[in-house]
């Protein structure tokens, strides 16, 4: 009897491509680490809403620096 283990491939969180996106931005300095999250709403067009909900799910205030958001190494959600 031979034994087939099914791997799933891993998937990416959205907030995990949300902040390489978000990455991005910082390393072309459209937007500084220590500006305020809402500084980004206007790049994210019509997607904003949904990424300002997933921002807040995850405790996170517009106030906040972006550098907060490129500094979250898992997004597992409890």
């Amino acid at each position: 009897m031979t034994d087939k283990t099914v791997v799933q491939p891993s998937v990416a969180h959205p907030m995990f491509k949300f902040q390489r996106q978000v990455q991005k931005l910082v390393d072309s300095r459209v937007v500084k680490p220590e500006e305020p999250l809402w500084k980004i709403a206007l790049l994210f067009g019509d997607d904003w809403v949904y990424w300002k909900g997933e921002l807040q799910d995850f405790d996170f205030s517009m106030q906040d620096p972006i550098s907060a958001l490129l500094a979250v190494e898992s997004w597992e959600e409890d």
